[in-house]
Protein backbone atom coordinates (compact mmCIF):
# COMPACT_ATOMS: atom_id res chain seq x y z
CA UNK A 1 0.00 0.00 0.00
CA UNK A 2 1.19 3.34 -1.06
CA UNK A 3 2.32 5.18 2.22
CA UNK A 4 0.45 8.18 0.96
CA UNK A 5 -2.72 6.30 2.00
CA UNK A 6 -4.42 8.66 4.70
CA UNK A 7 -5.87 7.22 7.58
CA UNK A 8 -9.66 7.22 6.40
CA UNK A 9 -8.75 5.46 3.70
CA UNK A 10 -6.38 2.72 5.39
CA UNK A 11 -9.73 1.97 7.73
CA UNK A 12 -12.02 1.56 5.07
CA UNK A 13 -8.94 -0.87 3.27
CA UNK A 14 -8.50 -2.58 6.51
CA UNK A 15 -12.15 -2.93 7.07
CA UNK A 16 -13.34 -4.68 3.78
CA UNK A 17 -10.07 -6.57 3.87
CA UNK A 18 -10.57 -8.25 7.43
CA UNK A 19 -14.33 -8.94 6.44
CA UNK A 20 -13.23 -10.75 3.29
CA UNK A 21 -10.45 -12.70 4.69
CA UNK A 22 -12.68 -14.25 7.31
CA UNK A 23 -15.43 -14.85 5.38
CA UNK A 24 -17.87 -13.09 6.70
CA UNK A 25 -20.96 -11.57 4.98
CA UNK A 26 -20.29 -8.40 6.97
CA UNK A 27 -22.98 -4.90 6.96
CA UNK A 28 -20.77 -2.51 5.08
CA UNK A 29 -18.31 -0.88 7.06
CA UNK A 30 -18.71 -3.93 9.80
CA UNK A 31 -17.02 -6.78 10.72
CA UNK A 32 -18.52 -9.06 13.47
CA UNK A 33 -15.76 -10.11 15.00
CA UNK A 34 -15.78 -13.53 17.83
CA UNK A 35 -11.68 -14.24 19.38
CA UNK A 36 -12.04 -17.93 18.44
CA UNK A 37 -12.03 -17.21 14.54
CA UNK A 38 -9.42 -16.83 12.48
CA UNK A 39 -6.56 -14.14 12.25
CA UNK A 40 -6.92 -10.57 11.02
CA UNK A 41 -4.89 -8.40 9.57
CA UNK A 42 -1.01 -7.86 10.88
CA UNK A 43 -0.83 -3.99 9.66
CA UNK A 44 -1.68 -1.74 12.07
CA UNK A 45 -3.60 1.29 11.84
CA UNK A 46 -2.52 4.27 9.67
CA UNK A 47 0.21 4.19 7.24
CA UNK A 48 3.20 2.80 7.35
CA UNK A 49 6.82 3.94 8.73
CA UNK A 50 8.99 5.88 6.88
CA UNK A 51 12.49 4.76 7.49
CA UNK A 52 16.07 5.61 5.72
CA UNK A 53 17.88 2.36 4.88
CA UNK A 54 21.64 3.49 4.91
CA UNK A 55 24.67 0.91 3.90
CA UNK A 56 27.73 2.37 5.17
CA UNK A 57 31.14 1.44 3.33
CA UNK A 58 34.35 3.58 2.84
CA UNK A 59 36.17 2.58 -0.68
CA UNK A 60 39.36 2.91 0.97
CA UNK A 61 38.89 0.48 4.11
CA UNK A 62 41.36 -2.19 4.38
CA UNK A 63 39.02 -4.36 7.37
CA UNK A 64 37.47 -6.77 7.31
CA UNK A 65 39.11 -6.97 4.10
CA UNK A 66 40.36 -4.97 1.31
CA UNK A 67 38.14 -4.58 -1.86
CA UNK A 68 34.82 -5.57 0.16
CA UNK A 69 32.15 -6.17 -2.69
CA UNK A 70 29.18 -3.83 -1.48
CA UNK A 71 26.91 -4.88 -4.12
CA UNK A 72 27.47 -8.44 -2.86
CA UNK A 73 26.73 -7.29 0.87
CA UNK A 74 23.95 -5.61 -0.19
CA UNK A 75 22.50 -8.34 -1.94
CA UNK A 76 22.83 -10.21 1.43
CA UNK A 77 21.34 -8.02 3.40
CA UNK A 78 18.17 -8.02 1.14
CA UNK A 79 17.89 -11.69 1.77
CA UNK A 80 18.19 -11.07 5.34
CA UNK A 81 15.21 -8.36 4.94
CA UNK A 82 13.30 -10.40 2.84
CA UNK A 83 13.10 -13.08 5.79
CA UNK A 84 11.76 -10.37 8.00
CA UNK A 85 8.80 -9.12 5.44
CA UNK A 86 5.57 -9.82 7.40
CA UNK A 87 7.65 -8.20 10.50
CA UNK A 88 8.23 -5.48 7.97
CA UNK A 89 4.83 -4.98 6.52
CA UNK A 90 4.00 -2.21 7.65
CA UNK A 91 7.68 -0.25 6.86
CA UNK A 92 8.38 1.39 3.58
CA UNK A 93 12.55 1.93 2.70
CA UNK A 94 11.67 5.49 1.31
CA UNK A 95 15.61 6.05 1.02
CA UNK A 96 17.57 3.10 0.30
CA UNK A 97 21.13 3.62 -0.69
CA UNK A 98 24.91 2.93 -0.23
CA UNK A 99 26.86 5.88 1.14
CA UNK A 100 30.65 6.06 0.77
CA UNK A 101 31.26 9.42 1.88
CA UNK A 102 30.27 12.59 3.81
CA UNK A 103 28.81 14.20 0.52
CA UNK A 104 27.01 11.59 -0.25
CA UNK A 105 24.69 11.85 3.27
CA UNK A 106 24.93 15.20 2.32
CA UNK A 107 23.25 14.99 -1.21
CA UNK A 108 20.32 13.02 0.64
CA UNK A 109 19.86 15.53 3.49
CA UNK A 110 16.62 16.76 1.96
CA UNK A 111 15.00 13.26 2.20
CA UNK A 112 16.18 12.13 5.25
CA UNK A 113 14.16 14.83 6.75
CA UNK A 114 10.63 13.50 5.80
CA UNK A 115 11.95 10.25 7.48
CA UNK A 116 10.81 8.68 10.95
CA UNK A 117 14.49 6.95 11.63
CA UNK A 118 17.67 5.90 10.05
CA UNK A 119 19.06 2.79 9.77
CA UNK A 120 22.87 2.33 9.12
CA UNK A 121 24.48 -0.59 8.21
CA UNK A 122 27.74 -0.59 8.85
CA UNK A 123 29.94 -2.69 6.06
CA UNK A 124 33.74 -1.79 6.86
CA UNK A 125 36.46 0.24 8.54
CA UNK A 126 36.52 3.76 8.26
CA UNK A 127 32.71 5.42 8.34
CA UNK A 128 32.99 7.37 11.40
CA UNK A 129 32.66 10.35 9.70
CA UNK A 130 30.13 9.07 7.47
CA UNK A 131 28.01 8.19 10.37
CA UNK A 132 28.68 12.06 11.99
CA UNK A 133 27.22 13.57 8.96
CA UNK A 134 24.46 10.83 8.84
CA UNK A 135 23.72 12.06 13.11
CA UNK A 136 23.76 15.43 11.68
CA UNK A 137 20.36 15.17 10.44
CA UNK A 138 19.22 15.14 13.65
CA UNK A 139 16.74 11.87 13.47
CA UNK A 140 16.60 8.64 15.14
CA UNK A 141 19.60 6.37 14.40
CA UNK A 142 20.06 2.58 15.02
CA UNK A 143 23.58 1.61 13.35
CA UNK A 144 23.63 -2.23 13.28
CA UNK A 145 27.41 -3.56 13.12
CA UNK A 146 27.90 -7.32 12.89
CA UNK A 147 31.40 -8.91 14.04
CA UNK A 148 33.73 -7.94 11.52
CA UNK A 149 32.50 -4.82 10.33
CA UNK A 150 35.35 -2.52 11.25
CA UNK A 151 36.64 -1.05 14.72
CA UNK A 152 34.19 1.77 14.92
CA UNK A 153 32.48 0.04 17.68
CA UNK A 154 35.12 1.39 20.56
CA UNK A 155 33.99 5.00 19.71
CA UNK A 156 29.92 4.42 19.44
CA UNK A 157 29.60 4.77 23.46
CA UNK A 158 31.22 8.18 23.86
CA UNK A 159 29.55 9.49 20.88
CA UNK A 160 26.24 8.28 22.67
CA UNK A 161 27.52 10.91 25.03
CA UNK A 162 28.21 13.85 22.66
CA UNK A 163 25.27 15.50 21.89
CA UNK A 164 25.44 14.78 18.39
CA UNK A 165 24.91 10.89 19.38
CA UNK A 166 21.87 11.76 21.77
CA UNK A 167 19.60 10.27 19.19
CA UNK A 168 22.22 7.12 18.46
CA UNK A 169 21.33 3.65 19.37
CA UNK A 170 23.63 1.04 18.26
CA UNK A 171 23.07 -3.53 17.68
CA UNK A 172 26.49 -5.02 17.43
CA UNK A 173 25.35 -8.57 16.71
CA UNK A 174 25.44 -11.55 14.12
CA UNK A 175 21.47 -11.99 14.73
CA UNK A 176 20.00 -10.78 11.34
CA UNK A 177 16.30 -11.11 13.30
CA UNK A 178 17.93 -7.64 14.81
CA UNK A 179 17.22 -6.20 12.09
CA UNK A 180 13.42 -6.06 13.02
CA UNK A 181 14.36 -4.59 16.25
CA UNK A 182 16.02 -2.14 15.13
CA UNK A 183 13.31 -0.40 13.17
CA UNK A 184 10.65 -1.05 15.87
CA UNK A 185 11.05 1.90 18.33
CA UNK A 186 10.48 4.47 14.51
CA UNK A 187 7.35 2.52 14.17
CA UNK A 188 6.53 3.13 17.48
CA UNK A 189 7.48 7.32 17.00
CA UNK A 190 5.67 7.06 13.70
CA UNK A 191 2.20 5.51 15.18
CA UNK A 192 2.50 7.78 18.20
CA UNK A 193 2.43 10.87 15.97
CA UNK A 194 -0.68 9.30 14.03
CA UNK A 195 -2.78 8.22 16.76
CA UNK A 196 -6.10 9.70 17.24
CA UNK A 197 -7.37 8.39 20.73
CA UNK A 198 -11.33 9.23 21.23
CA UNK A 199 -12.12 10.06 24.89
CA UNK A 200 -15.49 9.63 26.13
CA UNK A 201 -15.66 11.64 29.46
CA UNK A 202 -17.57 15.04 31.18
CA UNK A 203 -13.50 15.63 33.11
CA UNK A 204 -11.60 17.79 31.29
CA UNK A 205 -7.97 16.28 30.03
CA UNK A 206 -6.90 19.53 27.69
CA UNK A 207 -3.72 19.98 29.59
CA UNK A 208 -2.50 16.12 29.23
CA UNK A 209 -4.11 16.25 25.67
CA UNK A 210 -1.98 18.94 24.88
CA UNK A 211 1.48 18.02 26.67
CA UNK A 212 0.79 14.47 24.30
CA UNK A 213 0.46 16.21 21.29
CA UNK A 214 3.50 18.60 21.67
CA UNK A 215 5.88 15.93 22.42
CA UNK A 216 4.54 12.92 20.42
CA UNK A 217 1.89 14.34 17.97
CA UNK A 218 -0.78 11.76 19.02
CA UNK A 219 -4.08 13.36 18.80
CA UNK A 220 -6.89 13.10 22.03
CA UNK A 221 -10.54 14.58 21.54
CA UNK A 222 -13.32 13.98 23.36
CA UNK A 223 -16.30 11.75 22.58
CA UNK A 224 -19.89 12.75 23.21
CA UNK A 225 -21.95 10.32 24.85
CA UNK A 226 -24.77 10.89 21.74
CA UNK A 227 -22.22 10.24 19.10
CA UNK A 228 -21.91 6.69 20.73
CA UNK A 229 -25.82 6.75 21.32
CA UNK A 230 -26.90 7.23 17.73
CA UNK A 231 -24.26 4.52 16.53
CA UNK A 232 -25.74 2.08 18.55
CA UNK A 233 -28.87 2.83 17.55
CA UNK A 234 -27.27 2.54 13.84
CA UNK A 235 -26.37 -1.34 14.10
CA UNK A 236 -29.23 -3.33 13.11
CA UNK A 237 -30.90 -6.06 15.45
CA UNK A 238 -29.64 -8.75 13.61
CA UNK A 239 -26.31 -7.88 13.21
CA UNK A 240 -26.06 -7.37 16.98
CA UNK A 241 -27.52 -11.14 17.25
CA UNK A 242 -24.73 -12.16 15.54
CA UNK A 243 -22.12 -10.94 16.86
CA UNK A 244 -23.46 -11.95 20.44
CA UNK A 245 -23.57 -15.61 18.63
CA UNK A 246 -20.37 -15.22 17.68
CA UNK A 247 -18.91 -14.30 21.42
CA UNK A 248 -21.50 -17.17 23.11
CA UNK A 249 -20.38 -19.70 20.78
CA UNK A 250 -16.44 -19.25 20.71
CA UNK A 251 -16.65 -18.62 24.89
CA UNK A 252 -15.66 -21.60 26.89
CA UNK A 253 -18.59 -21.19 29.39
CA UNK A 254 -21.24 -18.17 29.36
CA UNK A 255 -21.20 -17.78 33.28
CA UNK A 256 -23.23 -15.27 34.25
CA UNK A 257 -24.59 -12.78 31.58
CA UNK A 258 -28.11 -13.75 29.84
CA UNK A 259 -28.26 -13.99 26.51
CA UNK A 260 -29.40 -9.95 26.39
CA UNK A 261 -26.83 -8.24 28.25
CA UNK A 262 -24.33 -10.21 25.72
CA UNK A 263 -26.47 -8.90 22.57
CA UNK A 264 -26.28 -4.99 23.91
CA UNK A 265 -22.80 -5.51 24.84
CA UNK A 266 -22.13 -6.97 21.34
CA UNK A 267 -24.07 -4.02 19.65
CA UNK A 268 -22.18 -1.25 20.94
CA UNK A 269 -19.42 -3.19 20.14
CA UNK A 270 -20.12 -2.76 16.66
CA UNK A 271 -21.40 0.58 17.24
CA UNK A 272 -17.53 1.55 19.21
CA UNK A 273 -15.87 0.04 15.90
CA UNK A 274 -18.20 2.65 13.45
CA UNK A 275 -17.49 5.00 15.87
CA UNK A 276 -13.60 4.46 15.69
CA UNK A 277 -13.51 4.23 11.92
CA UNK A 278 -15.70 7.51 11.46
CA UNK A 279 -13.77 9.35 13.41
CA UNK A 280 -10.45 8.00 11.68
CA UNK A 281 -9.10 7.18 15.22
CA UNK A 282 -6.93 4.63 16.34
CA UNK A 283 -8.20 4.27 20.17
CA UNK A 284 -10.96 5.11 22.51
CA UNK A 285 -11.57 5.20 25.82
CA UNK A 286 -14.30 5.81 27.91
CA UNK A 287 -14.92 6.84 31.80
CA UNK A 288 -16.86 3.45 32.67
CA UNK A 289 -15.87 4.10 36.43
CA UNK A 290 -16.70 7.66 36.58
CA UNK A 291 -18.88 10.00 34.70
CA UNK A 292 -20.31 7.23 32.42
CA UNK A 293 -21.42 5.70 35.40
CA UNK A 294 -22.98 6.87 38.52
CA UNK A 295 -24.99 3.98 39.92
CA UNK A 296 -26.54 3.07 36.78
CA UNK A 297 -24.34 2.84 33.83
CA UNK A 298 -25.09 5.75 31.28
CA UNK A 299 -24.59 3.89 27.95
CA UNK A 300 -26.88 1.02 26.95
CA UNK A 301 -23.96 -1.58 27.85
CA UNK A 302 -20.62 -1.98 29.25
CA UNK A 303 -17.98 -0.94 26.79
CA UNK A 304 -15.61 -4.19 27.62
CA UNK A 305 -16.48 -6.50 24.90
CA UNK A 306 -16.42 -3.65 22.70
CA UNK A 307 -12.76 -2.57 23.86
CA UNK A 308 -11.69 -6.60 23.55
CA UNK A 309 -12.99 -6.69 19.82
CA UNK A 310 -10.90 -3.55 19.06
CA UNK A 311 -7.70 -4.60 20.38
CA UNK A 312 -8.19 -8.37 18.91
CA UNK A 313 -8.54 -6.26 15.69
CA UNK A 314 -5.32 -4.04 16.27
CA UNK A 315 -7.15 -0.84 17.58
CA UNK A 316 -7.35 -0.19 20.93
CA UNK A 317 -9.61 -0.34 23.63
CA UNK A 318 -8.99 1.18 27.08
CA UNK A 319 -10.40 1.06 30.34
CA UNK A 320 -11.83 4.05 32.16
CA UNK A 321 -10.60 6.99 30.24
CA UNK A 322 -7.16 5.91 31.26
CA UNK A 323 -5.14 7.88 29.04
CA UNK A 324 -1.78 6.99 30.09
CA UNK A 325 -3.05 3.35 29.82
CA UNK A 326 -3.90 4.71 26.27
CA UNK A 327 -0.86 6.03 25.19
CA UNK A 328 1.19 3.42 26.58
CA UNK A 329 -1.17 1.07 24.35
CA UNK A 330 -0.51 2.78 21.54
CA UNK A 331 3.56 2.45 22.63
CA UNK A 332 3.34 -1.76 22.69
CA UNK A 333 0.87 -1.49 19.59
CA UNK A 334 3.83 0.65 17.27
CA UNK A 335 6.57 -0.93 18.84
CA UNK A 336 5.83 -4.92 19.03
CA UNK A 337 2.44 -4.88 17.13
CA UNK A 338 0.81 -6.68 20.44
CA UNK A 339 -1.82 -4.95 22.57
CA UNK A 340 -1.54 -4.11 26.44
CA UNK A 341 -3.58 -5.53 29.58
CA UNK A 342 -4.38 -3.16 32.13
CA UNK A 343 -4.28 -4.37 35.44
CA UNK A 344 -4.97 -3.73 39.02
CA UNK A 345 -1.93 -5.28 40.40
CA UNK A 346 -1.79 -6.60 44.08
CA UNK A 347 1.38 -8.00 45.62
CA UNK A 348 2.47 -11.89 47.42
CA UNK A 349 6.30 -11.67 48.56
CA UNK A 350 6.11 -14.61 49.88
CA UNK A 351 6.93 -15.88 46.21
CA UNK A 352 7.94 -12.59 44.70
CA UNK A 353 4.62 -12.55 42.64
CA UNK A 354 2.43 -9.95 41.56
CA UNK A 355 -0.94 -10.48 40.82
CA UNK A 356 -2.65 -8.27 37.41
CA UNK A 357 -5.95 -8.57 37.64
CA UNK A 358 -8.25 -6.70 35.45
CA UNK A 359 -12.02 -7.67 34.24
CA UNK A 360 -11.27 -6.98 30.12
CA UNK A 361 -9.35 -9.24 28.86
CA UNK A 362 -7.69 -9.47 25.65
CA UNK A 363 -7.78 -12.56 23.64
CA UNK A 364 -4.94 -11.99 21.08
CA UNK A 365 -2.16 -10.76 23.02
CA UNK A 366 0.19 -12.23 20.34
CA UNK A 367 -1.49 -9.52 18.35
CA UNK A 368 -4.17 -9.64 15.89
CA UNK A 369 -2.55 -12.62 13.43
CA UNK A 370 -1.80 -14.69 16.92
CA UNK A 371 -3.69 -17.06 18.50
CA UNK A 372 -6.83 -16.56 20.15
CA UNK A 373 -6.67 -17.70 24.21
CA UNK A 374 -9.61 -19.23 25.58
CA UNK A 375 -11.99 -16.99 27.52
CA UNK A 376 -15.45 -16.97 29.52
CA UNK A 377 -17.90 -14.88 29.22
CA UNK A 378 -18.75 -13.08 32.99
CA UNK A 379 -20.29 -9.88 34.52
CA UNK A 380 -17.92 -7.23 35.53
CA UNK A 381 -16.59 -8.27 39.34
CA UNK A 382 -17.23 -5.19 41.42
CA UNK A 383 -21.09 -4.71 39.93
CA UNK A 384 -22.29 -8.18 38.76
CA UNK A 385 -23.73 -6.78 35.79
CA UNK A 386 -22.37 -6.06 32.36
CA UNK A 387 -20.14 -8.40 30.16
CA UNK A 388 -16.30 -9.38 29.74
CA UNK A 389 -14.00 -11.90 28.07
CA UNK A 390 -12.58 -13.13 31.10
CA UNK A 391 -9.46 -14.64 29.05
CA UNK A 392 -7.02 -17.35 29.88
CA UNK A 393 -3.40 -16.22 29.38
CA UNK A 394 -0.36 -18.25 28.31
CA UNK A 395 1.33 -19.28 31.98
CA UNK A 396 5.25 -19.79 31.24
CA UNK A 397 5.01 -16.63 28.92
CA UNK A 398 7.35 -13.73 29.93
CA UNK A 399 5.98 -10.28 30.15
CA UNK A 400 6.92 -6.81 30.24
CA UNK A 401 4.70 -3.93 32.61
CA UNK A 402 5.04 -0.41 32.10
CA UNK A 403 3.53 2.90 32.18
CA UNK A 404 4.20 6.25 30.29
CA UNK A 405 3.95 9.11 32.98
CA UNK A 406 3.44 12.54 31.76
CA UNK A 407 6.07 13.06 28.84
CA UNK A 408 9.39 12.14 29.92
CA UNK A 409 9.13 8.97 32.38
CA UNK A 410 8.55 5.24 32.39
CA UNK A 411 8.76 3.04 34.67
CA UNK A 412 8.61 -0.69 34.21
CA UNK A 413 9.61 -4.49 35.04
CA UNK A 414 9.33 -7.88 33.67
CA UNK A 415 8.50 -11.70 34.63
CA UNK A 416 7.16 -14.65 33.28
CA UNK A 417 3.91 -15.66 34.01
CA UNK A 418 3.20 -18.70 36.54
CA UNK A 419 -0.33 -18.80 36.70
CA UNK A 420 -3.51 -17.10 34.68
CA UNK A 421 -6.78 -18.40 37.10
CA UNK A 422 -9.70 -18.55 35.54
CA UNK A 423 -11.69 -21.26 37.85
CA UNK A 424 -14.79 -20.09 39.90
CA UNK A 425 -12.65 -20.87 42.86
CA UNK A 426 -10.50 -17.48 42.68
CA UNK A 427 -13.82 -15.53 43.55
CA UNK A 428 -11.51 -12.51 44.44
CA UNK A 429 -10.21 -9.45 42.51
CA UNK A 430 -10.98 -8.86 38.43
CA UNK A 431 -12.30 -11.54 36.33
CA UNK A 432 -8.87 -11.97 34.10
CA UNK A 433 -5.70 -12.64 36.51
CA UNK A 434 -2.08 -13.61 35.68
CA UNK A 435 0.39 -14.05 38.11
CA UNK A 436 3.90 -12.93 37.56
CA UNK A 437 6.85 -14.01 38.69
CA UNK A 438 8.86 -11.03 38.78
CA UNK A 439 12.37 -10.57 37.32
CA UNK A 440 14.21 -9.01 40.17
CA UNK A 441 12.54 -7.87 44.14
CA UNK A 442 9.15 -7.82 44.55
CA UNK A 443 9.59 -6.10 47.64
CA UNK A 444 11.95 -3.69 45.88
CA UNK A 445 9.26 -2.82 43.21
CA UNK A 446 6.37 -2.05 45.41
CA UNK A 447 8.40 0.55 47.05
CA UNK A 448 9.59 2.01 44.28
CA UNK A 449 6.12 1.98 42.48
CA UNK A 450 4.70 5.14 41.92
CA UNK A 451 2.42 6.94 39.57
CA UNK A 452 -1.37 5.72 40.36
CA UNK A 453 -2.23 1.89 40.49
CA UNK A 454 -2.35 1.01 36.44
CA UNK A 455 -0.14 -0.12 33.97
CA UNK A 456 -0.50 -2.40 30.41
CA UNK A 457 1.36 -5.45 30.27
CA UNK A 458 2.40 -6.48 26.94
CA UNK A 459 3.58 -10.16 25.84
CA UNK A 460 7.86 -10.97 25.91
CA UNK A 461 10.40 -9.08 27.27
CA UNK A 462 10.62 -5.72 25.05
CA UNK A 463 12.91 -3.67 27.34
CA UNK A 464 15.12 -3.73 24.21
CA UNK A 465 12.46 -2.06 22.23
CA UNK A 466 11.38 0.44 24.89
CA UNK A 467 15.15 1.27 26.04
CA UNK A 468 15.57 2.40 22.51
CA UNK A 469 12.49 4.60 21.95
CA UNK A 470 12.98 6.16 25.26
CA UNK A 471 16.58 7.20 24.43
CA UNK A 472 15.58 8.73 20.95
CA UNK A 473 12.40 10.62 22.98
CA UNK A 474 14.82 11.61 25.91
CA UNK A 475 12.23 9.80 28.36
CA UNK A 476 14.02 8.20 31.10
CA UNK A 477 13.11 4.39 32.15
CA UNK A 478 13.55 2.95 35.37
CA UNK A 479 13.02 -0.88 36.34
CA UNK A 480 11.23 -0.61 39.91
CA UNK A 481 12.22 -4.35 40.76
CA UNK A 482 16.17 -3.39 40.34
Amino acid sequence: MDSAVNRREFVQMTAAGSAACLGWAAVPGLFPYSAGLGPVSARLPGSKARIARLYMGTSHGLWPKPNLDFPAEIRRYESEFAKLQDELADVDFVVDELVTTTESVAGLRARLQDVDGILAIHFNIGVGPILREVLGAGKPTVVFAQPYSGHEWVGFGALQREELGARLECLLTSDYSQLAVAVRPFRAIHHLREARILNLTTRPFETYAAAMQEKFGTEIVRLERERVLAAYEGVSESDARTEAAHWMRGAAQVVEPPAEDVYRSSRLALALERVVREEEATDITIDCYGSMWDGTIQLPAYPCLGFTRLNDLGYGGICESDLASAMTHVLFRGLVRRPGFISDPTVDESNGTIVLAHCLGTTRMDGPPGPAAPYKLRTVMERQEGVVPQVEMRVGQKVTQAILVGTDFLPYFTGEIVDAPVGLDVDRGCRTKIVVKVDGDVTRLWKNWSAGLHRQTCYGDITQELGMFCRFLDIRMADEAA
